[in-house]
């Protein structure tokens, strides 16, 4: 099946300006020619080159669309295969039409992920670059997108090649020891070591220090919006969303149930969820509602705490300040408009060192600087330098973790001058986790479910 040529249409489905229909494999540019018509056959074309014609069904003579057709030849492709990309009129019928007549002429329809996954066994790009692409279709801000273009460009893949070849520099060393004991001391061997090692354990420790912060650009940060009824949460998303996504009056309980909205805040995604109002209560909906807001409050990795100005602080907003004591957490001091009421002091008691922002969200004042205090908190200046690798994936992130662990059994190894055989099992693990982020070490069944994430015509 790797040999076969696939086809699928590769742009979102529905109405647009165009179409595009893929196709990658050796048979790719005659089938194009078997269907095409235009002043020359596409064999003849030079790569790399667009040419206008028509798409005419070669049993029926049957005009089936008017064309442009992208011809790409091998290797100097995304699949390092010929590739053909027939633009047509935008449209489900026009599109799909098409590549009905693509696969009636031989092509397959391609699996999901199917030529990024060629790119990838073809040697084009390595497992974390591929892992790239999927994070960019998937971005939701400008940062996220940074994030997965410096790895699609292969920066962190550089930096674990790097790593590997210090490893693997270590284990030829040992295994000369070990075959030839007469050249070398053995305690010299574990004080190379120590020091091979050590270097090797500290651009790790780099590498996962920006872990947290890439995983919250690639993935959004959960939030929460919690407060009593009718402090002004509902208000606070419409604000954030700039649409008004949850309906807002001046009844409380309104919200009886949790909306969820992906925001963009200064570059930080946030998966913005807002709450029913969080207070006791025999209505049975809105019961329901406030179970399933503490729920949302257990999972946030981010709270917006909004308390009313114009009302003192209550009970249940004291409760509420007990409840997030070990949640990152900003305080959103709402209802500035009207005649405070409140004890701010009281509230910056409560407060601590979090961050604490007013609003007067009736007439959007305060916004900016609740987006600020957000930013501030997950990324204090460090998401704006672009020489910084971020490490965004989960999967990368644990095959780090792993290879940290096994670095630090050889370290510890090394100091107990343990036999430098006995480092070298710890040493060696340490380069297959490693090596199954690029890909140079992964299962085949970990590739298949990688890539089957991956849209169809990607």
């Amino acid at each position: 099946m790797e040999l076969d040529t696939i086809a699928a249409i590769s742009t979102p489905p529905g109405e647009g300006a165009i179409a595009i229909i893929r196709m990658s494999g050796d048979e790719a540019v005659q089938i194009g020619d078997r269907i095409y018509q235009g002043k020359k056959k596409l064999q003849d074309v030079d790569s790399h080159t667009i040419h206008y014609g028509h798409l005419v069904h070669p049993r029926t003579n049957e005009t089936v669309e008017e064309v442009m057709v992208t011809v790409l030849r091998t290797p100097k492709t995304f699949t390092r295969e010929d590739i053909v990309e027939i633009n047509v009129h935008g449209g489900v019928v026009s599109a799909d039409r098409v590549l009905q007549l693509v696969l009636s002429e031989g092509a397959r329809l391609a699996e999901p992920g199917e030529f990024t996954k060629r790119a990838f066994l073809n040697g084009r790009i390595d497992l974390s670059q591929a892992e790239g692409v999927m994070d960019m279709i998937r971005s939701k801000t400008d940062r996220a997108m940074n994030v997965a273009m410096q790895q699609v460009e292969g920066r962190l893949a550089r930096q674990i090649r790097k790593l590997r070849t210090q490893l693997l520099e270590a284990i030829a060393h040992i295994e000369v020891n070990i075959d030839y004991p007469e050249y070398d001391a053995e305690s010299v061997t574990l004080e190379r070591l120590q020091k091979q090692i050590t270097a090797v354990q500290q651009e790790i420790d780099q590498l996962l220090a920006t872990a947290h912060q890439g995983k919250i650009l690639r993935e959004g940060l959960a939030t929460a919006i919690i407060g009593r009824p009718n402090v002004g949460k509902s208000s606070l998303m419409n604000a954030l969303v700039q649409d008004n996504r949850a309906i807002v009056t001046e009844v409380p309980g309104t919200t009886r149930d949790v909306l969820e909205e992906y925001v963009n805040v200064k570059g930080v995604p946030l998966r913005l969820i807002d709450t029913a109002g969080i207070r006791e209560t025999e209505d049975i909906v809105e019961k329901l509602g406030v179970e399933r807001s503490r729920q949302a409050l257990t999972d946030a990795e981010l709270i917006l705490f909004v308390l009313n100005a114009n009302e003192p602080l209550s009970k249940e907003d004291e409760a509420l300040f007990s409840a997030i004591k070990d949640f990152n957490a900003v305080v959103v001091l709402n209802k500035t408009d009207l005649p405070k009421e409140i004890d701010e002091n009281q509230v910056r008691a409560l407060v601590g060192d979090r961050p604490l922002v007013t609003t007067s969200l009736l007439y959007d004042e305060g916004i900016e600087g609740l987006e600020k205090a957000i930013a501030h908190l997950f990324f204090d200046q460090g998401v704006e330098e672009a020489e910084m690798s971020y490490v965004s994936n989960t999967r990368h992130i644990a095959l780090l973790n792993q290879a940290k662990e096994t670095i630090n059994e050889a370290q510890e190894a090394a100091q107990n001058e343990m036999p430098v055989d006995m480092v070298q099992i710890d040493v060696t693990r340490a380069w297959e986790h490693l090596g199954e982020i690029v890909g140079e070490n992964a299962p085949d069944q970990l590739i298949d479910q990688l890539f089957s994430q991956f849209c169809l015509g990607k």
